[in-house]
């Protein structure tokens, strides 16, 4: 059965998963400190064998690809812009060439026209609920797993209509002191989630949550 997925969702030890203001120079939201351990090679190669040493932090940050057929983001994973869409030519943080090659679906409140790319990217812009969101994004998906990208927000509200089926969390050893929360208190997930965790040597902290049957 097909699965909502969760990968590499970064965290800070007080809990906070972006930052407080998104911008065209601060795409994390002042938060960019959570990726100091993250370069994001692995996801450009996650289809061939990786050229750097093979780590637990590189072997569990390459999941993120495998069996995904479609994502569903946040609007401000796309861009930092509000209210309805300007005719500013944006086309998302990655350029020509974003790095999901499968259909994404932006939820977002101002819908528009799909956005196409030649590596089988194509922006979708829904309103629409979580399993709303869902339902057209697994349809897209042709069997193969949805990707929850984030931010923590959307996460949070999928987590809430209890459609997470797996969650990939990275604690990174720094305080942020203000931000988004993912949560305030993970052990309230512990009734739906089973919980393996694995440190490793650059000082991340793996989180592997897999919902129980």
């Amino acid at each position: 059965m097909a699965r909502t997925r969760v990968h590499n969702l970064f965290v800070s030890l007080d809990g906070y998963a972006a930052g407080d203001h998104v911008t065209f120079d601060e795409p994390i939201g002042g938060a960019r400190a959570l990726f100091s351990y993250f370069d994001g090679r692995v996801i450009s190669g996650v289809h061939g064998a990786p050229a750097d040493p093979v780590t637990v932090d590189r072997a569990l940050f390459a999941m993120w690809g495998q069996g995904i057929g479609a994502e569903i983001m946040g609007r401000k994973k796309f861009g930092p812009q509000t209210g309805p869409w300007p005719e500013d030519g944006w086309r998302g943080w990655w350029g020509e060439e974003p790095p999901f090659a499968t259909p994404c679906f932006i939820l977002t409140h101002h819908p528009r026209p799909p956005m196409e790319f030649p590596n089988g990217t194509v922006f979708h812009f829904i309103d629409a609920d979580p399993l709303e969101a869902l339902t057209q994004a697994k349809a897209a998906a042709d069997g193969l797993d949805v990707r929850l990208g984030g931010g923590p927000t959307s996460v949070k509200e999928f987590l809430a209509a209890g459609l997470v089926d797996f969650m990939h969390t990275v604690t990174v050893p720094i305080v942020l002191g203000t931000g988004v929360r993912l949560w305030e208190n993970p052990e309230t997930l512990t009734d739906r989630f089973s919980l393996e965790t694995v440190g490793t040597a650059s000082g991340l902290t793996h989180h592997l949550w897999n919902r129980l049957d």
